[in-house]
């Protein structure tokens, strides 16, 4: 072998590891889980009485959703004297009018609700949420994004634990209003099952930090004050205040009983667009708050899951990296009669790839999946994480080389079960992008790839070969058809808004 193949196969082996140690971190998370399943967070002492809450609603061009917002926030049951609802709307179309007309019928009925509405979008969802904690009234503040609908008892079920002075921030576990609708729903609701069910609960009952999700949780004003306040410099403004809040030595309690149930996207570009946020900002955050973290007196176990926790998303930039580089391993190793070398590839594609099933699968469990149920979509949400490998690999090294973007909204059709309830506008769909074009380009390059392993009976690079073709391929096709996986139908414009219902105007 020439010197230069040699660099290269360990440059190729040298990924593999790195994804490896970051594919086992997810038996680590299992293995906390199970650890500390069983030590269920309790309120610390009682509350001598309900103190006043805000509950504030953040939205940004919401019109399918904004009404099932606040009608189910305006059911929670909590004392009406007590409870104060801000609608923080930036919105620049039709979503006003409703918004605006929905706050003023609820007001009508006795509740104590506002509708604030800025000009501009300084600082996106930040920059709303902090110009709200100006004029909001209550001790302690909740979000919810528009997507949501919380139940009746969540103030009820998270308030108490703010009885221990510790305790800064409450956080719920989230549902998923439209699991049904499609494989793609199927997919990131099983993502999500493993994020709160088993994440959440693993490093918040090791003592490890966890973050607030930007909505469905609950925060002590005085901590969001402590930690310095909403700030807008990274696209996951939640990641970064949890962050700096439990630096300040404040405690967080996941509750995975309590579930607020929120609408998932229907259609890949969007899924791809909140994707790209979440590992752009994840990165963002890192490089703020990481050489902090490291540098200060925490214990080693919660600076080395702080380390996996904000840098996870490096993973994809290295999954990208290994996918060019895979089939040509393969062949420079067949080329020098290397066969035997090609099974030193399945202890770390067993590490990364059997640690993926082994998270999810418990994820379903403790979800309350049985039998089949549990497995059933493994091979698809495999193939989706390695599709999606480009789309987030792309924000990470905007991330890295800081470059700055906007915070992209993510469309919400209003869709619950298998179906939405009324024609949606083509503004409310995911942004073309070039990127499909891109991930067809990968998928091509596998295909040939998957002919040259079947030609050279190359059995044991096939399966591999296929899962990562499958991923690009389906990814590419869905976001180039820009079609919702399911039965949505698109209309040019918006439903009318109806003659109750005021035309936007900048409100107080």
């Amino acid at each position: 072998m020439t010197t230069v193949e040699i660099i290269f196969l360990a440059v190729y082996f040298s990924l593999l590891s790195v994804l490896g140690v970051y594919g086992s971190h997810r038996y680590r998370m299992a293995f906390l889980y199970y650890r500390h399943k069983f030590k269920l967070p309790t309120p610390n002492g009682t509350l001598s009485a309900l103190p006043r809450v805000t509950i504030q609603l953040p939205i940004f061009n919401e019109m399918y959703v904004v009404e099932r917002l606040v009608e189910s926030v305006c059911r929670i049951d909590y004392p009406r004297e007590l409870l104060e609802i801000q609608v923080l709307d930036d919105s620049t179309d039709e979503t006003c009018g409703i918004a605006r007309a929905c706050v003023e019928r609820h007001r009508q009925k006795g509740h104590d609700i506002v509708y604030i509405h800025r000009v501009n979008r300084q600082g996106y969802k930040a920059g709303a949420l902090e110009n709200g904690l100006k004029l909001a009234t209550g001790e302690y503040v909740a979000v919810f994004d528009a997507d949501f609908v919380p139940s009746p008892d969540f103030l009820m079920r998270t308030v108490p634990f703010f009885a221990d002075a510790k305790v800064g921030m409450v956080q719920v576990r989230w549902g998923h209003l439209n699991r049904e609708f499609s494989i793609l729903t199927q997919a990131q609701s099983i993502f999500l099952d493993g994020h709160f069910i088993i994440e959440h609960t693993a490093r918040n009952r090791a003592g490890c930090f966890f973050n607030f999700n930007g909505t469905a949780g609950i925060w002590r004003r005085s901590t969001i004050s402590d930690a310095g306040g909403w700030q807008h410099d990274t696209l996951t403004e939640d990641l970064d205040l949890s962050y700096r809040a439990q630096l300040k030595g404040w405690q967080f309690v996941f509750l995975p009983e309590v579930i607020s149930p929120a609408e998932v996207p229907v259609d890949m570009n969007a899924f791809k667009s909140q994707q790209h946020r979440w590992a752009k900002g994840s990165i963002q955050t890192a490089k703020k708050l990481l050489p902090t973290i490291l540098k200060s007196d925490l214990p080693l176990l919660v600076k080395r899951e702080a380390f996996f926790h904000l840098t996870n998303n490096m993973a994809y930039l290295l999954m990208v990296l290994l996918s060019v580089l895979m089939p040509i391993s393969m062949v420079v190793r067949f080329q020098h009669g290397l066969y035997g070398t090609l099974f030193l590839d399945l202890p770390f594609f067993i590490t990364a790839t059997a640690s993926v099933c082994v998270f999810y699968v418990a994820a379903q469990r403790e979800r309350g999946a049985t039998g089949w149920e549990r497995f059933k979509y493994l091979p698809f949400l495999m193939s989706l994480g390695i599709g999606l490998a480009i789309n987030n690999a792309k924000a990470v090294g905007e991330a890295l080389l800081n470059q700055q973007s906007g915070f992209a909204r993510t469309p919400k059709t209003g869709a619950e079960g298998k179906s939405v309830k009324a024609p949606v506008k083509k503004s409310y769909r995911g942004s073309k992008t070039l990127m499909p074009v891109v991930e067809l380009l990968f998928a091509a390059y596998f295909t040939g790839a998957l002919w040259f392993a079947i030609d050279s009976r190359i059995y044991t690079s096939v399966p591999f070969i296929v899962l990562f073709q499958a991923g690009f391929l389906y990814v590419g096709v869905s976001s180039l058809l820009q079609g919702f996986v399911g039965r949505v139908k698109v209309t040019e414009s918006a439903p009318a808004v109806s003659s109750s219902e005021e035309q936007p105007r900048q409100a107080a």
